[in-house]
């Protein structure tokens, strides 16, 4: 019996296969339909990490796992010559040859002896894809910013859009607020960046202090007897001064 690390995602492909054919919901699943899940594993397995719940994180991961299993099955019954069509291992052989493209310092005979050194092969050689990619597509000019997804969540879109500006040369002092809707967060997520935190991780953070604290003031207020939603805003601010410490 084969026992190598990885030898059980096989397993999952073949349940995948049984689900796709057998299974009237799963039948009738496309790419579209099945978008919103991959998003939504993808929250559930970062809030797992988040409240440090690791005994569940492999639960999360492989649902994780199961929608990148799923699209490939979709992906894999289109008919050959179809550009829309692969299969699993296409997306494993894709993700492969990417990372050992990206790592000369590991798989080649390009030194990069620090993180710092890292990065910089990594834009590079992610700077040549872009290049290579456009003169694919008929030679358009390419852009620094090519390739950052515009459909993740704002902060998270905020925080990269700036860090691939800067680190391609666009100077630190242009980032900042413009002046019109929403300038005033995108400074704000500069100044996190620029402090080296996190902006997403640092806003979650504060989101789910504001959470605890009202829900503090909730069981203070109703200890006194008081039902917090009839709660005058002054109440609200004494038991807002009780919390928090």
């Amino acid at each position: 019996m084969d026992e190598r690390p990885g030898h059980r995602v096989l397993r999952l492909v073949e349940v995948m296969d049984t689900l796709r054919r057998e299974c009237p919901w799963d039948r009738e699943q496309t790419h579209e339909s099945l978008a919103k899940y991959l998003v939504q594993e993808a929250y559930e397995t970062l809030e797992t990490i988040e409240e440090g719940d690791y005994a569940t994180l492999s639960e999360e991961l492989g649902d994780v796992l199961l929608q990148v299993v799923f699209h490939s099955a979709v992906a894999a019954e289109r008919p050959e010559g179809d550009p829309g069509r692969f299969t699993v291992d296409d997306v494993a052989d894709a993700i492969v040859d990417k990372m050992t493209r990206r790592h000369p310092h590991v798989f080649g005979d390009v030194d990069a002896s620090d993180p710092d050194a890292v990065k910089a092969n990594w834009e590079t050689i992610k700077a040549a894809e872009r290049a290579a990619k456009a003169e694919a597509n008929g030679g358009a000019p390419t852009s620094v910013l090519d390739g950052v997804p515009f459909a993740q969540p704002a902060v998270l879109l905020a925080d990269e859009i700036q860090r691939r500006a800067v680190r391609n040369g666009v100077p630190a002092d242009l980032v900042g607020d413009d002046g019109d809707a929403g300038g005033g967060l995108f400074a704000a997520v500069a100044d996190e960046r620029a402090a080296g935190r996190e902006a997403e991780a640092d806003l979650r953070s504060a989101a789910r202090r504001f959470d605890a604290r009202v829900r503090e003031s909730e069981a203070a207020a109703r200890a006194d007897g008081h039902e917090p939603r009839e709660l005058s805003e002054e109440q609200w601010r004494s038991y807002w001064a009780l919390t928090g410490q």
